[in-house]
């Protein structure tokens, strides 16, 4: 951030304020009158804007940092402002009142989910060191530990602020203040280049390798050389005259080495500057309140281990004597060459003669776009079978699950849209529609509309005398050319707590989709604001949509083996919220890493089980391979009927890719069985034998190994 002379605001007798309404840090919402001053880019490469501001329900004194329409309508832009709102949001709650806090701004409040999105803050704190010439040698002590002091703050929470620079570093004489929080990204997070040097690490300029805490020390450097010596030094190695600087060639030397590996942590320089302050400010954080959650998730997969798992239906994708179970009636059906049907151009069914048709290519393409009428069960309402499902073995059924409003349409919508993308493809997957005509009006009635920005409505109910149908289908060919069809169910909330016919085609199932909405499971006060618009409440009891489901599935054992995966669906309501922030800006995966996976099912699992409570992952509970996501279908929140910036999707193939690794479609390390209950640690497999006491091992005949002697007993 730069510091500016802004004009004065307007006064009382001018125009009529504005009005704001924002999400205070509580997360409560506030509406109030707004007076604001002139405008003025706060970084000629940076699309912010900044003004004054003066909220006039209690005369406050503010900074507006925002986005103009036209800069808002860019994701890239909208992505900065989210950093830096979320990042000031986790250290004003990390910090609180502590003296620590006022090493960072001020968050007064925000909203994002606007046309124009805007953070308010308390204004600056003193003066960017860009305007200070000269500084005592007190000073650089006081200013050296405090920035470091920062850095050190950022570090353990796995922050690296990559826009260090004179004119993000604030010093009033007393105290630091470090600004430029849309440059913060994550430990471990690939590089990419910022910053301008020599202020920016020569690893970041290049944007190579993965991001480090170190990297925030070369910057901080630098800032101080420029006050020691009035000139900025070389953007990639030590400056030559550092040895005629004592103290800061003392400190600070290795900070300058071109390779990160090469510098001191933050937390390193903070110990030998001033002792003792790091393991004070370690004291000062509040402890994780996680990990008895965490211990039962882990807990909750050993007892999943143990159970022994049910034969699993066949999977196959070579058909058995040609028979598949029809998704609808479940019935077994077979290809029927005399009961095809094509629609005609007012979408009626007329029977298919394939008589005439000797062209194979011709025949072949024909085929692709007819359905079968399927009469197995004589007493089920008329329904139809696109003809590829029949012809590739077993298809996969995919149901979405979970009241009405909870987000399960636009998530379908937008995993469908990623798959048409080549989401796949790092898999080693390829699509294909079952139907063509079909998958067309898919897309144009609901993948271009949300990709506008359009807000989908509603699925609309069944009748009394309906039944469930899937709503696309998609023919996947895996790494080993196998084909298989997928077909996904989307019904509305009220269909899915009825218990008549209309939901026995969960008997055929081959996986589940539990949609979380976190406005109905999490009662945390950063979401109230969405109940009240969207007129709900709260509900420690669980989605009812989940418990006829679940009680309406066939057990087998002490769970339930259909594969699932739970979602805490409409994510970027808590984005800035741990450890939703951890996950929901990730980019989409190229791979499946099973620990990974562990561990985003592990903190979902924690938020859920510390906030909404048990009954929230009754799915969980119940069902033996289970994973737990964090998406969001739109990225951000409508705004009268819109989303302002088009729906951006994130994280929402995740899911489906670890149900299609459930079901063997893709290949992960452990396989299969491990992706969703991992795999036993080496002391859970040694038996016990209700003593206290580990059992004897086998014996042996190999060299160096127990041979069943009281010497090779493991105790």
């Amino acid at each position: 951030m730069t510091s500016t002379t802004h004009s004065a605001l307007p006064g009382p007798g001018g125009p009529a304020p504005d009005k704001l309404a924002f999400t205070v840090p509580s997360g409560r919402r506030r509406v109030t009158p707004v007076r604001v001053g002139r405008e003025f880019r706060r970084d000629r490469l940076l699309p912010q804007l900044i003004r004054k501001a003066v909220l006039d329900d209690q005369g406050q004194q503010c900074v507006q940092v925002r986005l103009s329409a036209k800069e808002a309508a860019n994701p890239a832009a909208r992505a900065l402002l989210d950093t830096e709102a979320g990042t000031a949001l986790q250290l004003n709650q990390l910090l609180g009142d502590t003296e620590y806090a006022a090493l960072f701004p001020r968050l007064v409040g925000y909203e994002l989910d606007t046309a124009e999105p805007y953070v308010l803050y308390d204004p600056p704190r003193g003066t960017p060191v860009a305007r200070i010439h000269v500084m005592s040698a007190t000073d650089q002590e006081i200013f050296t530990r405090d920035l470091m002091l920062a850095l050190c703050l950022l570090e353990g929470q796995g922050l690296v602020p990559r826009g260090v620079s004179p004119a993000t570093v604030f010093w009033d004489g007393a105290r630091v203040q470090l600004w430029g929080l849309e440059s913060v990204t994550r430990t471990g997070r690939p590089r990419r280049p910022w910053g301008r040097a020599p202020f920016c690490s020569p690893e970041q300029r290049r944007g190579e390798a993965l991001a480090d805490a170190r990297d925030a020390v070369w910057s901080a450097a630098q800032v101080l050389y420029q006050l020691v010596t009035g000139r900025p030094g070389p953007a990639d190695r030590p400056p030559a005259d550092l040895r005629d600087h004592r103290k800061l060639d003392q400190t600070l030397r290795p900070a300058f080495a071109p390779r990160a590996a090469d510098r001191p942590t933050p937390t390193q320089v903070l110990d030998l500057v001033a002792p003792g302050t790091a393991r004070r400010v370690r004291l000062a954080v509040p402890p994780d309140e996680t990990r008895p959650h965490h211990e039962a998730f882990e807990e909750a997969l050993r007892l999943k281990r143990q159970a022994p798992a049910a034969r699993p239906r066949n999977g196959s994708s070579e058909p058995e004597n040609g028979e598949v179970l029809c998704p609808y009636c479940l019935e077994t059906i077979r290809l029927d060459l005399t009961k095809l049907f094509v629609t005609d151009s007012r979408m009626q069914y007329k029977p298919l003669d394939l008589k005439g048709i000797n062209n194979p290519v011709r025949r072949t393409d024909v085929m692709r776009g007819a359905v079968q009428k399927c009469t197995a069960d004589p007493e089920f309402p008329t329904h139809y079978i696109p003809v590829p499902y029949l012809t590739y073995g077993r298809p996969l059924t995919v149901a979405m699950v979970g009241q009405s409003s909870t987000g399960k349409s636009h998530l379908l919508t937008q995993m469908i849209a990623a798959i048409t993308d080549g989401g796949l493809e790092p898999f080693g997957l390829k699509w294909q529609s079952v139907n063509p005509e079909q998958h067309a009006r898919f897309v144009r009635d609901r993948v271009q509309p949300l990709r506008s920005g359009k807000v989908l409505d509603h699925t609309a109910a069944l009748g009394m005398d309906d039944f469930a149908r899937f709503v696309e289908s998609l023919l996947i060919t895996d790494a080993r050319g196998q084909v298989r069809p997928i077909a996904f169910f989307d019904l509305g909330g009220e269909d899915l707590v009825r218990t008549d016919a209309a939901l026995r085609f969960l008997l055929g199932v081959d996986a589940l989709v539990f949609v979380v909405d976190p406005a109905l499971a999490l009662p945390l006060p950063q979401l109230d604001h969405a109940r009240e618009r969207w007129g709900v409440e709260v509900n420690r009891d669980g989605d009812l949509a989940f418990g006829t489901v679940l009680d309406r599935l066939p057990k087998n054992g002490g769970y339930l083996d259909v594969p699932a995966a739970m979602v805490l669906g409409k994510a970027d309501l808590l984005r800035f919220q741990p450890p939703v922030d951890r996950w929901l800006n990730r980019p989409p995966a190229t791979s499946l890493d099973p620990e990974l996976l562990r561990e985003e099912s592990r903190d979902v699992y924690g938020l859920l089980r510390r906030h909404a409570g048990q009954a929230w992952l009754r799915p969980f509970d119940a069902i033996r391979r289970c994973t737990l996501h964090i998406a969001s279908a739109t990225g951000g929140q409508e705004d009268h009927g819109r989303y302002p910036a088009g729906a951006g999707p994130r994280r929402v193939l995740e899911p489906l890719l670890a149900l299609l690794a459930m079901h063997g479609l893709i290949q992960v390390p452990g396989g299969a069985e491990a992706l969703a209950v991992g795999e036993a640690p080496a002391l859970e497999a040694v038996p016990w034998d209700g003593t206290g006491e580990a059992g004897r091992f086998e014996r042996s005949d190999g060299p160096g190994e127990p041979d069943g002697s009281e010497e090779g007993e493991h105790r």
